[in-house]
């Protein structure tokens, strides 16, 4: 099969075709045949090696799955041939198994059903971006009706499901982006967007319920809640006093699994949450390097998607 791989770390030049064999699944995996997947900061982070996931080599990148199950294991029972599904598949020893690739060996427990009115490539800016958002949100930081939530860095592809799903919780959802992003965060729901080169968000927000720091600004963030408030970073690690302190910090790190993830899929084909795509590039060396550059420049607008292969005939 055709995969994009990297054979050392470095810059976005080490990402090149190769020619991998399928993978062989296990019991209790499925194989897809990838439609589309997306781009996220930890694949290049991870291509500088500074990700801190060590692996061998060649390292095929990418956690989004969106594709059809071709082939299931003998202990799997929720999903047949021919099912079209998203994932975010678990992390593995074997580095070849990333989604940069044609073919995906996924855990049927983390297999979602990808709901019929959504494309396959707005399912593929799904799963990693908007799993870790309803994670933090809704599991970790328990926001309800009538909260006040922070989501620092509304603008990147995490922030924007996190500040969607925030509302749809009932929350009264705060953000910071640059000023080129306002419109596009007022447009998908948040109330008040801040932009912080002109305005420091402590000296406006107070006595907020919960905060989603993704821009390693834990102390700021912690400043702005009440002494029963909650923050979740996924960036940064909190120190003992931070984590012990009242209000209190906690690092989250995704927790991949079929069931969150189909109810983000839920939230997006109730019109309740809406996927933002920034860019679409194919499954090429010229492609993969100009999404990761895109990426890493920090100006996208949403997810980038990678194109694989046609949708299946209906």
């Amino acid at each position: 099969m055709k995969a994009i791989v990297i054979d050392r770390y470095g810059d976005a030049q080490e990402l090149h075709e190769a020619a991998l064999p399928v993978p062989t699944i296990s019991a209790d995996e499925v194989l897809v045949k990838m439609v589309a997947t997306s781009v996220n900061p930890i694949d290049w982070r991870t291509r500088k090696g500074t990700a801190g996931l060590g692996a061998a080599f060649p390292m095929v990148l990418g956690w989004d799955v969106a594709g059809v199950i071709t082939e299931v294991g003998a202990a799997v029972s929720r999903f047949k041939v021919g099912d079209e599904v998203i994932a975010r598949p678990a992390n593995s020893a074997d580095a070849t198994r990333g989604s940069y690739a044609e073919y995906v060996a996924v855990g049927e427990d983390q297999l979602a059903l990808k709901p019929a009115n959504i494309s396959f490539k707005e399912a593929a800016a799904i799963p990693l971006s908007g799993t870790v958002a309803y994670q933090v949100i809704v599991n970790q930081l328990a926001v309800s009706k009538g909260d006040k939530v922070l989501i620092q860095g509304g603008a990147g592809g995490v922030g924007l499901y996190a500040i969607q799903i925030a509302k749809a919780q009932g929350a009264y959802v705060a953000t910071t982006a640059s000023v080129a992003n306002h419109d596009l965060l007022r447009s998908i729901g948040a109330d008040e967007v801040i932009d912080y080169h002109q305005t420091k968000f402590t000296d406006v927000l107070h006595d907020y319920d919960a905060v989603f720091d993704t821009t390693d600004d834990i102390e700021n963030g912690l400043a702005i809640l009440k002494p029963t408030g909650r923050l979740i970073s996924i960036v940064g690690r909190p120190t003992a006093a931070q984590q012990n302190g009242h209000p209190s910090a906690k690092h989250w790190w995704l927790h991949p699994n079929g069931r969150d993830l189909a109810a983000v899929a839920e939230l997006v084909a109730a019109g309740k949450v809406k996927v933002i795509i920034d860019s679409e590039y194919p499954l090429t060396t010229a492609g993969l390097q100009a999404a990761h550059q895109r990426s890493e420049s920090h100006h996208a607008h949403g997810k980038i998607v990678i194109t694989i292969a046609d949708p299946p005939a209906k």
